[in-house]
Parts: C-alpha cells; structure tokens; sequence
C-alpha cells in the first residue's frame, strides 16, 4: 500500500502566506482513513491557516494537499465539499437570524432532501430536535456547536475538519461534543481536529500533532504528544 492509499488527506511541505508574510514553513502531514487526529498549538502556531489551506480557502505557495490520494491544489471550497471535505470553522459557524431548520437547509445543495437531513441531525444530536424552529442565535454556545457540525455531516463527508471546538465554551460542554466526535469517527467519518486545550481532544484521538511556528514540531501518539507538550508549548 502506497502512502497516499493509507491516508486519507496529506500536506506535503506546504508553505502558506497572507501576502508577503509567510504563515506556514513546510507543513508535513498525514492523517489516515478513519481516525482522529488532534493537531494542537498555542495560538499564532498556523493552525487555522493550515485548515484554510486544506479548505480550499487559502491556497498553497508551495507544496501539495492531497485528499484520498489526489492532488487538490487550487480546488474550490465548493469542488472539495463534492469530494468529501467539510469544514466546521472557529466561532461555531451557524446564521444566527436562521431556525435550526433553516439552517440545516442550506445543506440541501448536496442532493439530500430536508427530510433526510433532519433525520440525519436530530438522531446525532438529540437536543436539537426539540428547538427545530428556534432561532439558532438563542441557543446555547453548545447547542450552536452541535448545530454547526449537525449541518456539515449532513453532507455525509469523509473528512470533517473541526476549528477551535472548544472555543468560549464550558469544560464539561466541550467534554459531551467530543464524545460527539468520537462517536461521529466511529462512523468512518476521518476527523482532524484543531485545537489549542489538548487534553479532552487527546483523549479521543488516534494520533496528534504539535504546531509551532508554522511548523509541525511533533507527531505521535496521544501519549508520546503529551509528554511534549510543555516543551513544544513554552519553547524549553
């Protein structure tokens, strides 16, 4: 089995820049069909430039993104989505002037009827069936967050990328909507997921990653990335 037939998404040496001012230095990566992979860092490291890039929002300088083994170079946002990549993007991502209902119905683009897609999202999210007609901007900060990612698997991907999950929310919120993802990567749903709080994360994870400076600094088990941690965070 070749590389690109055990992953499902790869960065190969990617540099990324807004304007002249590089963000990204060579970003290796590889995450494989299945799993989730928690790629973590403090804030600045280029984790979210990454998942632009990924995305489709940001393209590469230099460098290759390759989804299930095929070059995506300069793919549209709308193209990566036909192949399988959604993103769920920091600040939850949700029009807060739309229902629930109406905001699962922008999902409708990708063939599904509306009927499929609430089914879909009120059997993985419970709480949000009882508030279909609510407006999404009364709801929860958890509740948003559940609304978001309920849209984007409604498009029934194969590589979800979530950004900054945990972002303005309550621990034990956070701790439920990664049992979430856990349960969604139990689909076969690949889940790489950007955060800068590693440790609810990395106990759903298969693999991680540290990201410092543009860089990927450490890859590894959950285990063998928390031992680094501390080092790769403070700069020892």
């Amino acid at each position: 089995m070749s590389p690109s037939d055990e992953y499902i998404l790869e960065l190969r040496a990617i540099h990324a820049a807004y304007e002249r001012i590089e963000v990204l230095h060579g970003v290796d990566l590889a995450m494989r069909a299945g799993s989730v992979m928690a790629v973590l860092g403090p804030n600045g490291a280029g984790k979210t430039t990454m998942l632009s890039v990924i995305a489709g929002l940001l393209r590469p300088t230099q460098g290759d993104v390759l989804l299930a083994g095929r070059k995506v170079n300069g793919a549209r946002p709308d193209e990566l989505a036909r192949r399988g990549l959604c993103m769920v993007p920091e600040g939850k991502g949700v029009f807060p002037n739309l229902s629930v209902r109406e905001n699962l119905v922008l999902a409708t683009h990708t063939g599904a009827s509306r009927s499929e897609i609430e089914e879909r999202a009120f059997t993985r999210f419970p709480a949000l069936a009882g508030r279909r007609s609510q407006l999404a901007g009364t709801l929860s900060g958890g509740e948003q967050q559940m609304l978001a990612m309920a849209r984007g698997l409604a498009t029934e991907p194969s590589v979800l990328l979530l950004d900054e999950l945990s972002m303005g929310l309550a621990p034990l919120i956070v701790e439920n909507l990664y049992e979430k993802v856990a349960e969604i990567a139990h689909t076969g749903v690949s889940v790489l997921v950007v955060e800068q709080f590693a440790q609810l994360v990395l106990d759903v994870a298969d693999e991680a990653a540290i990201m410092v400076q543009g860089r990927v600094a450490v890859v590894g088990t959950p285990k063998e990335v928390t031992a680094q941690l501390s080092t790769a965070y403070l700069g020892g």
